[in-house]
Order: C-alpha cells, then structure tokens, then sequence
C-alpha cells in the first residue's frame, strides 16, 4: 500500500470527536496518523498476498475485518481492547463496527450496531447506549477513482439524539413485531465519497474522523 495519502477531520460537532485529543486517553504514537498509515499497510498487504490462493483454491480471502477494525481505533484514538476480557471493544466502554467490500461476496453492512436478542440486562433498551462513549464505523471498500480506502466516522450514542431517535424506532418496531431481526444494521456508503449511513428506520450524515486510500488495480466491491 505505497503511496498512501490520508485526510483526518476532526470536526467538532455533536456526533463526532477526537478521542486521542482526551488528556486521559493518550495517544498510543506519537504520531497516530502515520501508525494508522503503517497498519493499513500492513492489512492491505495481508489481504492480496493471500487472495491468488484464496481465488485458486475457490475460496473465500481470509479476512479478519473485526480485528483490524478494533486494532486501528484503538491506535487512533489511544485507547486500548479488553484483551482476553469478554465486554465491551475498548477499554471505555467504546464499540467497533467494520465492514468490507473488498472481494466480497454479500453486501457488507455494520452489523449488531446495538444489543438485541441477548440475554444482557440491557438488551432491546435503549439505556445499552448509556454505557458506549463512542461507535467507531469503519468501512474498508474501493472509491469510483479505483483506489482502496479506508474510512471510519464516529458516533457519540450517550449525546446524539438522531441517532438515539433511530434506534429507539427500531427497538419499538421489534416490540410491536414490526422487526423479528435482532441484527441492527447500518448500510455505509461504499463505493462513494458520501457521508451518509442508512437504516430503515433513518438515515446519519457524520463528518469523516479518519480517510485513507491509495491507487490500486487490485481491489474489488460489492456495491
């Protein structure tokens, strides 16, 4: 992934931040962008050095999207996992969705967004958001200028009302038997440079935390 140009916006509004910029989250670099730099590299490169064995043996690329996902937030934002701990993908009580389009198969989403199904005392409530400081999004596809990228928006669940509003409706619509899914899905934008996330039940618009791409003939999209 040579040539790798990136653009951070930390817009200082309602339902996006820098968490890194928090005294009592420093940074794990110090220069994270550069370190982001280095791990999409190292995840790009992973990626299509296995893929022409994957395609030979008619299998899918292996992939891991969930950790890579979690690994990059946490290195942007200097907050660590939970290790081996079962809870929460950061250590403040933060999530991670990821999703990517590249060779795949079905049309990737953010899955699981909120608790639903479960047997946690939270579960079908909106007060699970009360505990989540932040939802990383990250969204790994291919831009219309053929270069693959990487983006990651952020949500505030304890603050921002629309987003509150949105998954209070889905809640509602699964106890009126409206929704039988427990799976909260939100539909990224791929393979185009908007800022707006989907669901069903309402639509998001976040400014960008974090945008990384490079030119590629190599990667390919679901759209």
């Amino acid at each position: 992934m040579n040539d790798l140009t990136s653009e951070t916006t930390f817009a200082d509004a309602p339902s996006i931040i820098d968490p890194g910029l928090d005294p009592g989250h420093p940074r794990h670099a110090s220069n994270p962008t550069a370190a982001a730099l280095s791990l999409l590299d190292l995840h790009y490169e992973a990626f299509y050095d296995v893929e022409p064995f994957a395609s030979q043996t008619g299998h899918p690329v292996p992939m891991d999207t969930r950790g890579w996902s979690q690994i990059l937030a946490s290195v942007l934002s200097g907050i660590n996992g939970l290790a081996r701990q079962k809870g929460a993908d950061l250590a403040d009580g933060s999530d991670v969705k990821g999703a990517n389009t590249w060779k795949a198969i079905d049309t990737p989403r953010f899955n699981g967004v909120i608790k639903a199904g479960t047997k946690a005392l939270t579960s079908d409530k909106i007060e699970s958001l009360d505990v989540m400081p932040h939802l990383y999004l990250v969204l790994w596809d291919q831009t219309i200028r053929d270069t693959a990228r990487c983006r990651i928006w952020v949500v505030r669940p304890q603050h921002d009302v629309l987003f509150r509003g949105i998954c209070t409706n889905w809640y509602d619509k699964r106890t009126a038997d409206e929704i039988s899914s427990t799976n909260f899905q939100l539909h990224p934008p791929r393979r185009n440079d908007s800022n707006v996330i989907r669901n069903s039940c309402g639509n998001l618009e976040y400014p960008l935390y974090f945008c990384a791409d490079v030119p590629t003939a190599k990667a390919n999209v679901t759209a």
